[in-house]
């Protein structure tokens, strides 16, 4: 037993059941690799048509900062908000490069569809459509 105060009959703490945690993760991933694809965007700039400014390398690098910072707040009721907005401004990254404007509509499309599935998640939780967590396995068997 790791704690003093546990019976031996206690079944040992876990983290409360949340729903939404994968959802989140997904959510997360999804911004991380949004970050990833802008920053890949400054290379394709350089090589491709006129290429960009050293303010435009500068913008690029910040929106995919604020793309990582964004993970802090992703259980916040406000963060589809927040992600919103980022996307907006990388689909104005068209005026940057247009590489990074396409990047924006795709990952637009991405969200579009993570919001789709966070919707009808939470759809079907409340109509009770959803398997529930399962209950620990009794006797301590495996």
């Amino acid at each position: 037993m790791s704690s003093a105060s546990q019976t031996p009959d206690e079944p040992p703490s876990t983290r409360p059941y949340d729903p939404e945690r994968g959802l989140r993760g997904v959510m997360s991933a999804t911004l991380v690799l949004e970050a990833i694809v802008a920053l890949l965007a400054i290379p394709v700039a350089k090589n491709v048509g006129s290429g960009t400014s050293a303010l435009g390398v500068v913008l690029i690098c910040l929106l995919a900062l604020a793309l990582i910072a964004a993970c802090v707040y992703v259980s916040r009721p406000w963060f589809l908000t927040v992600v919103l907005t980022l996307q907006g401004l990388m689909v104005l990254g068209w005026f940057i490069t247009p590489t990074l404007g396409i990047m924006g509509v795709v990952f637009g499309l991405v969200w579009a569809l993570v919001i789709w599935f966070r919707n009808e998640f939470r759809r079907r939780l409340a109509a009770g459509t959803l398997p529930g967590p399962l209950p620990p396995a009794a006797g301590g068997a495996a």
